[in-house]
């Protein structure tokens, strides 16, 4: 995969986002691509604290698509997955991961906000210490001022 699809990608995981803030919920939005690097094959925006928009994906893409085909998927979000979102990742067997703004840079976003706890455990933690050899790319430079203007927009509000 080439960085002009993951960027591709990326700026559409920022549109679902956007589709979230639109349905009142926190501006996170996942995009699943099928291996042919081309097809878009779900994408899910922010529910709620425990609907993330990567791990309703994951489990959603679990249920539909088995997991020898997802270990060829990649899932794109704008943000970092939290440790949740990466558990299920995990879980649901989504062999790529690329973001464009570290987990890191959102606390800066939201600082100890209590609509967004965020905890301070990268994906790279939580997939390290699993038995799968998950490819997790970001952040990605070309995406992550983008992300970080949607986020500090939104946070600044509430």
């Amino acid at each position: 995969m080439n960085n002009t699809t993951d960027i591709k990608f990326l700026k559409m995981s920022n549109e679902v986002g956007k589709r979230a803030i639109a349905l009142g919920n926190h501006p996170f939005g996942a995009v699943l691509v099928a291996p042919d690097k081309e097809t878009v094959l779900l994408t899910q925006c922010n529910i709620d604290s425990v609907n993330h928009a990567e791990s309703t994906l994951a489990r959603i893409a679990a249920s539909n698509f088995s997991a020898e085909y997802l270990w060829n998927c990649t899932l794109y979000t704008a943000v970092e997955p939290c440790c949740m979102c990466a558990g299920t990742i995990y879980w649901a067997n989504i062999g790529r991961v690329v973001y464009g703004m570290s987990e890191a840079r959102l606390l800066e976003c939201t600082g100890n906000h209590n609509e967004n706890p965020t905890m301070h455990i990268p994906a790279s933690y939580v997939f390290e210490h699993g038995q799968k050899n998950i490819v997790l790319t970001g952040p990605v430079e070309e995406v992550e001022e983008e992300t970080l203007k949607l986020q500090k927009d939104f946070w600044a509000t509430r």
